[in-house]
């Protein structure tokens, strides 16, 4: 399989975005004349910021997995599809070709119409990283049910909530998932969330791990049994639904700035298009390249760079259950080898957790198939980006610093392998089609270069969220909202003298911890609850490993008694609330927290507090209590 619309040279590069800029639908409808569509489009866009309304290809009729698999069968059929290689390197690995995996689809889009799931419901995956997830989000999307996958590790409460946002009355999961030396329960955490969620119908269970679950009659259905049930009809086989090009493919919940997760919906046909371009042209990605994406499928990353970019581009993708330190640092380093990984995409968490294991992980190790690396979730500092280079790439391989979001779909701002230029630390220029600006506080735009501001998009992107899923007044105030008709990113940005793009960090209450977004205020509402606690303050602060880390204020009722124990239950509270993922790296128990007298909490404050900032703290006179300050610089962790 060729890609006409491969970008070659930096020359390429700037002509192709000079026509994506100076006509975006002839751009986009040339390269969208690349797929397979049961009715092409009327008309390529329309838009508009202000409700905000964004349609693309509109009339067009396809569906996404005759893209991803009916129309490779004649050329790729033997080729690997999916690499799957298990937490524990001793259990056998397995290979799914094309025609492997069209079957699979095929045979389990009808055990969801078997077990009542039609076109336009909503269905809960919450999975570890096994090739059935995959599976399951293509036999979704082959019926048209809107998939909306929950990473394994979230509680039962998130689970629940998402539940109940998304109305979703079809549940799969798996008895169990491995992570490195643990064992996750996730049916039983499932059954937890489910004690709120009554409206539940069927929950499909895959056999993983073997633990003892419980199964409730006329509920819950094992995977294998309602495989055998199609295997006995003769494995009919499934026709893809016709959906529209607008028709909602998924939701994906991500956090914001105020407590209730938000599920930001992405529609079928300029997804599609989107993560297909933005893949093999971001990695260049060359016909039998085995492309490597280290994150999990729970996240936006492991939609775009593991399931639907690369299969929708005839790609090899190798999905790893495991995680990179377990059961030694050299995991990673072993996969590479085994299967001869050209590309490899990761998270700077990941990159500087394994620096601090030293060179001693990597002896023996060849890498030499590598031709290019990406980075993606947050942005990489110098100092991970040189020993990337120079000791997984051997100086040799492209590096792809990748800036993107949950609600873009796809990879924005990058440099392209080997195409246009690199810079350490720098996500550089924007793809084809996307228009940066960068404005300050009041929205005008700062135009120049050696300049700093607040990241905009001003023109949509095939790929650019439609909404967020049941309250479409909040994905208004959200991105549209803040500066007139411009897409806010929610990032600070600066643009350096050569007009290269480097992303400074989040402006807004949201973290950006290991690379995953988790809202302060979320962090804040699962705090307050536990018993002891009056009120809290969470703000983010410089982390060697996870970028940035969780700082939290809290005041205590009455006593503290056993300091650290308290600390440890606020960590649990939260855990089970949220997850591990949002646990707490500092809780620093304060007399008060520094509000103005109309009682709103001065952040910026506590924020330089957290980064070790004493002295700088601005003009405290108008807070309420300006001594406050002073007792909690004395009590900093």
């Amino acid at each position: 399989m060729s890609y006409p619309y491969q970008i070659k040279s930096f020359e390429e590069y700037k002509s192709v975005y000079n026509k994506s800029v100076m006509d975006p639908e002839g751009f986009w409808g040339d390269i969208a004349g690349h797929f397979y569509w049961r009715k092409r489009w009327d008309k390529v866009l329309n838009w508009n910021f202000k409700d905000p309304k964004v349609e693309w290809f509109i009339g067009g009729r396809l569906n996404i997995t005759e893209n991803c698999l009916d129309r490779h069968l004649g050329s790729l059929g033997n080729k690997p599809a999916i690499i799957w290689e298990p937490n524990d390197p001793e259990e056998h690995h397995r290979i799914l070709t094309y025609r492997e995996l069209h079957t699979k689809v095929v045979q389990f889009a009808n055990v969801l119409k078997n077990n009542g799931v039609q076109k336009g419901d909503r269905v809960c995956l919450y999975m570890g990283m096994v090739p059935e997830l995959a599976i399951a989000v293509l036999a979704c999307a082959r019926i048209g049910a809107i998939h909306s996958v929950i990473f394994g590790g979230f509680s039962a409460q998130s689970i629940a909530d998402r539940l109940m946002d998304a109305q979703a009355e079809y549940v799969i999961t798996c008895d169990g998932a491995y992570r490195g030396n643990k064992e996750i329960p996730l049916k039983s955490v499932i059954d937890d969330a489910l004690v709120q969620c009554r409206f539940v119908k069927r929950v499909i269970v895959l056999t993983r791990t073997r633990t003892p679950v419980s199964m409730i009659k006329g509920r819950d259905v094992w995977w294998e049994d309602e495989i055998r049930k199609v295997e006995t009809m003769g494995n009919p086989d499934c026709p893809a639904e016709e959906m529209d090009s607008e028709d909602p493919l998924f939701i994906l919940y991500t956090s914001g700035s105020t407590g209730k997760p938000k599920g930001v919906v992405h529609t079928c046909a300029g997804y599609m298009v989107y993560t297909n371009y933005t893949f093999v042209n971001t990695f260049q990605y060359q016909p039998g390249d085995i492309h490597f994406c280290t994150a999990d499928i729970g996240w936006i990353t492991g939609h775009s760079y593991i399931v639907y970019g690369p299969l929708s581009a005839g790609a090899t993708t190798l999905l790893f259950e495991g995680i990179p330190t377990w059961p030694d640092a050299g995991r990673f380093w072993e996969v590479v080898d085994k299967y001869k990984v050209n590309v490899l995409y990761t998270a700077p968490t990941a990159i500087r957790s394994l620096m601090g294991f030293g060179l001693g992980p990597l002896q023996g190790k060849q890498l030499s198939s590598l031709k290019v690396l990406g980075t993606v979730g947050e942005p990489i500092n110098e100092e991970a980006w040189h020993w990337y280079n120079e000791n997984i790439g051997k100086g040799r391989c492209p590096i792809v610093d990748t800036w993107w979001q949950t609600e873009t779909g796809g990879v924005l701002i990058s440099n392209m392998a080997g195409v246009t230029p690199a810079k350490p630390s720098y996500a550089t220029l924007p793809m084809p089609g996307v228009q940066p600006v960068l404005v300050d506080e009041n929205g005008k735009e700062i135009t120049g270069n050696n300049v700093s501001g607040n990241l905009c998009i001003r023109f949509p992107w095939p790929s650019i969220i439609r909404t967020t899923y049941g309250d479409h007044e909040r994905c208004r105030t959200n991105y549209f909202s803040a500066y007139e008709n411009m897409y806010f990113t929610g990032d600070g940005c600066y643009r350096d003298e050569e007009g290269y793009y480097r992303i400074t960090g989040r402006v807004d209450d949201v973290l950006n911890v290991s690379g995953h977004r988790i809202g302060t205020a979320e962090v804040e509402n699962a705090i307050n609850m536990h018993a002891g606690v009056v009120e809290s303050a969470v703000v983010g602060y410089p982390h060697d490993i996870k970028g940035q880390g969780i700082y939290c204020f809290v005041i205590f009722q009455g006593s503290h008694g056993d300091e650290n124990l308290n600390r440890q239950d606020i960590t649990q509270t939260v855990s089970r609330i949220i997850g591990p993922i949002a646990k707490p790296d500092k809780i620093q128990f304060v007399p008060g927290l520094p509000k103005t007298r109309s009682g709103k909490i001065m952040r910026r404050i506590l924020r330089k507090i957290a980064e070790g900032e004493m002295e700088n703290l601005g003009d405290t006179s108008t807070l309420l209590d300006p001594a406050v300050v002073d007792e909690i610089k004395k009590g900093k962790l």
